[in-house]
């Protein structure tokens, strides 16, 4: 753990004089570091980054309600996963998700680059929960704050 002490109302951390407020600053830059070190984190967030729909794609036959563009992880995956199901598939994209509806596909490649991000998006959940957690017990052990 860190060299923390008190003096004045300030407090001394890894060679800083910090208050309160900045103190609750560099522990939560602290925890992010010590977190999202691991290749688990970093694939979770990119596969969240990957999913957004940045490659234009012509051919969509409901413009209004089908989601504009395709993005790079639907693509790779229905480029190396050609299968097909023989009925509909629920899944689930950003805009779908917005309206509260499900997107529907028989193609095993769509399906698979529709959910993968989500997988990501529940890690870092998971990831966030855990900095949260482990600030504020450093917080209040650092501060002295009960409660």
């Amino acid at each position: 753990m860190d060299t923390v002490e008190q003096l004045n109302g300030k407090y001394f951390f890894d060679g800083m004089s910090v208050d309160g407020d900045e103190l609750l600053l560099w522990l939560i830059l602290d925890e992010f570091r010590k977190r999202f070190s691991e290749i688990t984190d970093i694939v979770a967030v990119a596969s969240i980054l990957a999913s957004f729909p940045v490659i234009p794609v012509r051919g969509k036959l409901d413009a209004k309600k089908a989601t504009r563009g395709t993005s790079p992880l639907s693509m790779m995956s229905r480029m190396y996963i050609r299968q097909r199901f023989k009925k509909p598939r629920r899944t689930i994209t950003w805009k779908k998700m917005l309206r509260g509806e499900w997107a529907y596909t028989t193609s095993v490649g769509a399906y698979v680059g529709r959910w993968v991000p989500w997988v990501g998006a529940a890690i870092t959940a998971y990831d966030l929960s855990i900095i949260t957690r482990n600030v504020i017990h450093r917080y209040k052990l650092i501060t002295g704050v009960r409660g």
